[in-house]
């Protein structure tokens, strides 16, 4: 058994005095585990640290063992991204999510999104974004997926303003008015990729949406926590975007997101 793919690194752990077991976020063969030889030598260290971009050759004798990797580099992110705190709470966040796909299932859309996360995680507000829409990709891969594009009541598409914590599907403004109280706060960007998120108010409130549904779906009937990185994350945002002059609110036209 024998294939190529590009990978993002999530994470090592040791195997032996030398070698490491390599676990990737790959394009086409979803999130891999493959043994690594001489992984803990001084030459390949550096190379297999979380947020690296590499090229991956994966070989086994038959398709259900671990399997030995072959990795070069694509591009060099971990030190960059070592320095930002919301850089490396985003990519532990995004791992943690990960863990809770079956190993092996391709998923092209979460190392995309993936990618580009690492590419702006210098901007707060865009990987605060960028994080929440990895989160709702995540609820959709794992079969929870939220209907927002429509109000549940009226069928418009116009004003949608909150999401039901019965359905999942999304409300409108006049609509959801008198039960506004026991629905979930949805911000414009959640309805549309086209929207940027424009505050920092505005993150907050879309991970607490997604919160609850994790929450509901997830975590609880896998007797499960919020992983703690997710905490890290939203206090590491906050904390950029309050001391940034300007903070309140971004230009709507951003280039280069998905």
């Amino acid at each position: 058994m024998e294939w190529r793919d590009e990978g993002i690194i999530l994470g090592t752990r040791r195997h032996g005095e030398t070698s490491a077991i390599l676990e990737l976020m790959t394009r086409d063969h979803g999130r891999h585990l493959g043994l690594v030889r001489g992984g803990r030598s001084r030459r390949m260290q550096p190379l297999l640290q979380p947020g690296n971009r590499v090229d991956v050759i994966w070989r086994a004798r038959i398709d259900e063992h671990l399997g030995m990797m072959q990795v070069e580099p694509v591009s060099f992110a971990a030190a960059r991204l070592i320095e930002q705190p919301v850089a490396l709470y985003g990519l532990q966040l995004a791992a943690a999510h990960l863990r809770l796909l079956p190993e092996r299932d391709p998923h092209q859309n979460l190392f995309d999104i993936l990618a580009v996360i690492l590419e702006h995680c210098e901007d707060a507000l865009i990987a605060g974004e960028l994080l929440l829409r990895f989160e709702v990709s995540m609820l959709e891969e794992l079969g929870f997926g939220l209907d927002l594009k429509r109000c549940a009541a009226t069928g418009s598409d116009q004003d949608l303003a909150y999401v039901s914590p019965k359905s999942g599907r999304a409300v409108s403004r006049s609509a959801g008015l008198p039960w506004a109280g026991k629905l979930l706060e949805m911000p414009p960007f959640m309805v549309s990729s086209s929207v940027r998120a424009a505050s920092l108010g505005e993150i907050m409130a879309a991970f607490r949406l997604t919160s609850f549904f994790f929450n509901r779906h997830v975590w609880e009937p896998r007797a499960q926590k919020a992983p703690e990185a997710r905490d890290g994350f939203l206090t590491a945002v906050s904390r950029s975007l309050s001391n940034a002059p300007g903070h309140g609110s971004i230009a709507q036209e951003r280039h280069g997101l998905p």
